[in-house]
């Protein structure tokens, strides 16, 4: 269910480690025809809860009631939407080009002027990493497409943490209340 002027939102999710709850978060989004555009999961530094990101577009209307319904999940600990408070955004891609070789040194410059690294300079599985924000990997995959054939595109997907000192799990532990909102 996508509607005029849906915004992008990243949102942060503190899960309990526990079989079943990602499908659980999953459903929630799923019978309610949201679509999630990226979706990582990993433990964090306490082995009983995980932190997922998700990114998905919806008006502050649609991303509020998904934050209301998820923190209704019993797996989940605390929510909150990155997009609301300053954060920092960043994606991981891999790429795997054919490269001819004439185009080597003016494909490995171009890496190299955005930040990225060859990881393997095979002409015909030349592959490349690059972390940034999402615009600039989609202008770094543009521009290399340009200069090569891509033959893969492996991207990790939004993920976000808050510049502001107060963490996601120090919210969850003082105010769950307040998880959605970042402070003043």
């Amino acid at each position: 269910m996508q509607t005029k002027g849906a915004v992008r939102h990243i949102i942060a999710i503190l899960l309990q480690n526990e079989a079943g709850a990602l499908t659980r978060v999953a459903g929630l989004f799923s019978t309610r025809g949201y679509n999630i555009e990226s979706l990582s999961v990993a433990p964090t530094d306490d082995p009983t809860v995980s932190r997922l990101t998700l990114v998905t577009r919806g008006s502050d209307a649609v991303i509020q009631q998904i934050a209301n319904q998820l923190n209704k999940l019993v797996d989940v600990v605390n929510v909150l939407d990155m997009t609301r408070g300053q954060h920092l955004e960043r994606e991981l891609v891999l790429l795997k080009l054919r490269v001819d070789p004439r185009q080597t040194d003016m494909v490995r410059g171009l890496v190299v002027r955005s930040g990225g690294r060859v990881l393997d300079p095979a002409s015909d599985g030349f592959i490349v990493e690059l972390t940034a924000s999402e615009a600039e990997v989609n202008a770094f995959v543009a521009d290399l497409a340009r200069g090569a054939q891509l033959l893969e595109v492996v991207r990790s997907g939004a993920l976000g943490i808050s510049r502001v000192t107060r963490t996601l799990r120090a919210a969850a532990r003082h105010d769950p209340s307040q998880a959605d909102t970042p402070p003043a």
